[in-house]
């Protein structure tokens, strides 16, 4: 997920064409076949002009930087993640586009439903798919942010009756607790893959695991979807017990 803006602005200390190359290469290497490898694009760090210093053609450039490096390396398509202002999203999708003709997922992070359930920056889940889309997003989404993942469910409603779009729900293991000075995430396999279920059944077609998650999480997703009758869609009712 490393960009020239935010390596420079956190002085990570690694080189931009390094970090991408290797990390997806690795990634590569490690995929057995018929599995795909996406290269992960991810936020700056930083606020767009008026409220940040960025203007959004310089970050459609970093973005573009990245993306031809990992298209170089050798990516299946490109994942746009943890996007918490959906004009950022839009520089990255267009980035992607300008450089191969992979398909982009687009995911924004969206905060608690009692809060509206919009970004930071304050987009609705339907107008931001809708934008997502018409820059020629393959699929959106939702990831991190607030949500559990009943709660991102609620999302991937709003975003599925908005467009005609896979749609994406990658939530945390619940909510962030700090305990021992350390940031943990308490949801069990079992709780979140009942929350996932949720999720398919508002209407999530790709899923997966955002913070907190573990191979165990995934591992259940997985025995999730192999259980629902040929239709991941819809969940069979041998549901993993648990909240949600």
């Amino acid at each position: 997920t490393m960009n020239r803006i935010y390596i420079e602005t956190h002085r990570v200390g690694v080189s931009v064409k390094q970090v991408n190359l290797l990390g997806a290469r690795l990634a590569r290497s490690a995929a057995a076949d018929g599995q795909h490898v996406l290269g992960d694009i991810s936020s700056t760090g930083q606020m767009l002009k008026p409220y940040g210093d960025y203007s959004e053609s310089q970050v459609e450039d970093t973005f573009r930087e990245q993306a031809a490096l990992l298209a170089e390396a050798g990516v299946d398509g490109f994942i746009v993640e943890t996007m918490m202002d959906v004009r950022e999203a839009l520089c990255a999708v267009r980035a992607c586009k300008a450089v191969a003709t992979l398909p982009v997922i687009a995911s924004l992070s969206f905060q608690t439903v009692d809060r509206g359930g919009r970004t930071v920056m304050g987009s609705s889940a339907a107008e931001s798919a809708v934008a997502l889309a018409e820059a020629g997003a393959a699929a959106v989404g939702a990831n991190c942010g607030d949500l559990d993942p009943v709660e991102m469910a609620l999302i991937v409603e709003r975003m599925k009756a908005a467009v005609e779009l896979p749609i994406l729900a990658q939530p945390n293991a619940g909510k962030p607790k700090l305990l021992d000075g350390q940031t943990v995430f308490d949801m069990t396999p079992e709780e979140f893959c009942s929350g996932i279920a949720e999720c398919l059944r508002a209407g999530a077609t790709l899923v997966g695991g955002c913070c907190g998650t573990s191979p165990e999480h995934i591992r259940c997703v997985s025995a999730l979807l192999r259980d629902t009758s040929g239709d991941p869609a819809k969940p069979s009712s041998r549901r993993p017990e648990g909240r949600g």
